[in-house]
């Protein structure tokens, strides 16, 4: 199985297990009369439009490069992995507005609606559901490197920790008094300030590769290295190294003799091309620019 019909049985397992969750969580919302369960349904839903997002831009990242993407398609995968992490702000933003103002409900002596046990039920599954697909798609993601399942990943196990809150809050709510029905509220704030981390992280990554962020100073001293540990090879300079999607572009100047004939130099470039995309993969964009030794 390819790498991209991977991606995509992966993003559709959890697409299903998305929209399950979403009618169930709507269902018991209504039912048990909590707001805050219909809120995580509504949580739910974002997550079943994330998914949609990936299932959209893998497919169009895995074409193979064309006249007008020399460099191919990656960069679609980094721009879902951005509007995923757009959506888990909205998301969270979401969550904690709901949650202050029902707070404030409550500080002005409103009496807060008690929910019933079928939402609290409906919280713990989910809770255990969304886990399972977090620990899956994440495993899966890092196995194929890919940035996009990475990020929808978080956005399950973010839709995890909203059911927490919302089970701490129904739970409280039930099992404790009426009194504590701010729990609720106060639950989804703290949730929701989670959420907005995960979110900026993703955010953070995502932007900086469609900005061409160098990659890890670690991972650019390896390129070094591993240019360094031919004997005639020396003085690797002007390295400049930057990730598309699920790969990494390399470009550097190393310095040989001068006196050696081209074909020497030439089968020595691709010796280290060769090497290089052994560590990190075969769809390396690896350019050397060879220089005499002064």
């Amino acid at each position: 199985m390819t790498r991209e019909k991977e991606i995509y049985m992966v993003t559709l397992l959890g697409s299903m297990g998305n929209a399950a969750l979403l009618t169930m969580k709507f269902i018991a919302g209504i039912l048990g009369h909590s707001s805050a369960m219909v809120a995580d349904a509504v949580h739910s839903l974002s997550d079943f439009l994330t998914d949609i997002v990936v299932l959209v831009f893998v497919s169009i990242s895995a074409k193979p490069r064309d006249a007008s993407h020399d460099y191919g398609h990656g960069k679609f995968e980094t721009i879902a992995s951005f509007l995923i992490g757009l959506a888990l702000v909205a998301a969270a933003t979401g969550i904690m507005v709901s949650g202050a103002l029902k707070f404030i409900d409550w500080w002005k002596g409103e009496e807060l609606e008690s929910p019933g046990w079928i939402a609290l039920w409906a919280a713990i599954l989910s809770i255990i559901v969304k886990e399972l697909l977090y620990q899956y798609t994440i495993r899966k993601g890092r196995e194929l490197d890919s940035k996009v399942m990475e990020a929808n990943a978080w956005h399950h196990r973010s839709d995890a920790f909203s059911s927490i809150g919302a089970a701490i809050g129904i739970g409280g709510a039930i099992l404790i008094g009426q009194r504590w029905t701010v729990l609720d509220p106060l639950a989804s704030i703290v949730v929701g300030l989670m959420l907005l981390k995960v979110a900026l992280d993703l955010l953070k990554t995502s932007t900086g590769e469609l900005t061409e962020c160098s990659l890890p100073l670690e991972t650019e001293q390896e390129i070094e290295q591993i240019i360094q540990s031919f004997p005639d090879v020396q003085e690797p300079h002007n390295l400049r190294t930057r990730r598309i999607g699920n790969r990494i572009a390399i470009e550097a100047h190393v310095r040989m003799d001068g006196n050696l004939p081209l074909q020497v130099v030439h089968d020595r470039c691709t010796t280290i091309e060769n090497k290089l995309m052994e560590r990190f993969g075969r769809r390396t964009h690896v350019t050397l620019h060879m220089e005499p030794i002064k």
